[in-house]
């Protein structure tokens, strides 16, 4: 169990991030008499509670090592968005106490690189029928959320965005790889697309692609 208070100072600030290769490195401002922070990596959207970090998910850091390494030096993991928690800490008897600001100036979001979203459509069924079958075809290069993405049906011309339509969800999470969705049933003269249901959330995440 890490030891912690609060405190109204902001220790760290100004947090940035630069991309060098594969890697990236993030710089903060340091306050005067911080001699260690502690780190914590998410994913970013993902619920925080500083009470309910095991010890093992945080990253001590040491303000020696950041002046060696010129930063916070981390490896890409992947590709996706990941957020940075860097927690100021104090020494009593020579052991470090995590001290809880107030706001995010301690906070970065990260980018990784945009995954990738392939999807196509096939139909099948007689083209004299009013009616025919439609399946959508995904190819992911991660895992991705069934909240992420929706389907927009329009009769006679292609949705412009997600209102533009009869929406409608997907029932489960896609795997990465290809994905193929049930068959849906469609008049010949409608028209199918996807979209983000958050297109300024998921559109800095992914990338949708049409074959």
């Amino acid at each position: 169990m890490i030891n912690r208070e609060e405190t109204t100072e902001a220790l760290i600030k100004n947090v940035t991030c630069q991309q060098q290769g594969s890697d990236f490195v993030l710089n903060w401002h340091w306050g005067q008499d911080v001699p260690c922070v502690y780190v914590h990596k998410s994913l970013f959207g993902a619920p925080f509670d500083v009470s309910l970090i095991e010890a093992h998910e945080w990253k001590l850091y040491t303000r020696e090592e950041y002046k060696v390494h010129k930063g916070l030096c981390e490896k890409a993991d992947g590709i996706g968005r990941y957020t940075y928690r860097i927690f100021p800490c104090r020494l009593e008897n020579g052991k470090p106490i995590l001290l809880v600001p107030q706001g995010d100036a301690h906070v970065i979001h990260v980018s990784t690189g945009k995954a990738k979203i392939y999807y196509s459509f096939k139909r099948s069924g007689s083209w004299f029928r009013k009616q025919q079958a439609l399946q959508i075809r995904i190819f992911s290069e991660i895992p991705i959320a069934k909240d992420v993405l929706c389907y927009v049906k329009k009769e006679g011309s292609p949705p412009a965005h997600k209102d533009d339509g009869m929406q409608y969800p997907f029932i489960r999470d896609l795997a990465p790889g290809v994905n193929l969705l049930p068959e849906i049933e469609v008049r010949k003269t409608d028209v199918i697309r996807l979209f983000f249901t958050d297109g300024k959330k998921y559109g800095e995440m992914y990338e949708l692609i049409p074959e």
